[in-house]
């Protein structure tokens, strides 16, 4: 049985990596007034952060007629597709999959909902993919990412609070409170939604507090993979990935970024570390 391997544009996996996979990518996309752009397709990095300074767009799921597109050339060579996508609890692009599954006819459809987001759903993908590689059935490469998710963990250090503040996540008074305080979020995923895990203060502080919650996971010898994430910080999130190397020898750490979809709601200047148990 033949499966291919589709995720949405949140898993910032890079071209070259997908190419190298056989991994297809299906772009969310961010509305700047009247302007759609497609993540990756239509807008860099570089020109979202420049932009969301002056306006916060919006952010959409992909159109079910692009999965049924893509789909129906895929039917043309494989006999199944699993689809990992974003959480369920942020965003619809888990329904529009199976809609759009159900809309094709010679491609057995497995819509993976990864109950988060960024490089921590990408995972899912990769292993997903290399996975198809070896010729294993859907249900068993399933099974796995099911097995994954057992020990999968992401958290989120908030920098910026006006970007909680703009997506009504806070209201202006906390913004600004917060940042007099000089107050750092740290997010996580609950049930699939991204709420608060602890509010400290100082960056500081924040980023030994992720780097702890790692350390009790990354016990001497057993093996992981982990990936240090960031919104348009990349020499600090090489530092960071450097100095973790360097304490937990035992994970095999990335680098990722957030891009525009989920930069939209956390603004500049977030990191995040996600890891599992290999």
């Amino acid at each position: 049985m033949k499966t291919a391997i589709i995720t949405d544009s949140t898993a910032y996996i890079s071209k070259e990596l997908r190419d190298e996979l056989n991994i297809h990518m299906v772009p969310l996309s961010v509305i700047f007034g009247e302007e759609t752009y497609r993540e990756e397709i239509d807008m860099t990095d570089k020109q979202f952060y420049e932009k969301v300074r002056e306006q916060l767009p919006t952010t959409s799921q992909p159109p079910i007629g692009e999965f049924v597109s893509l789909f129906e050339e895929l039917a043309k060579g494989y006999d199944a597709a699993i689809v990992v996508t974003l959480s369920s609890g942020i965003s619809g692009t888990y329904q529009g999959v199976i809609s759009a599954g159900q809309m094709v006819e010679g491609l057995d459809v497995y819509a993976y909902d990864s109950e988060i987001s960024c490089m921590v759903q990408g995972f899912y993908a990769i292993e997903a993919a290399e996975m198809a590689r070896q010729g294993k059935e859907p249900k068993e490469i399933i099974h796995r990412l099911d097995e994954m998710k057992q020990s999968m963990k992401a958290y989120i250090m908030v920098d910026d609070l006006s970007h909680l503040q703009r997506g009504g996540r806070l209201n202006a008074a906390q913004a600004f409170v917060g940042g007099l305080l000089q107050v750092k979020p740290l997010l996580h995923f609950v049930d699939g939604k991204i709420v608060p895990f602890e509010k400290i203060r100082t960056r500081k502080k924040a980023l030994k507090r992720i780097f702890d919650l790692l350390g009790e996971d990354a016990k001497p010898g057993r093996p992981m993979k982990a990936v240090v994430i960031h919104a348009n910080r990349p020499e600090e999130a090489k530092e960071i990935k450097e100095e973790l190397e360097q304490t937990y020898p035992n994970v095999e750490f990335s680098l990722s970024h957030f891009g525009p979809v989920i930069g939209t709601h956390l603004g500049e200047g977030a990191i995040g570390i996600g890891w599992y148990k290999k």
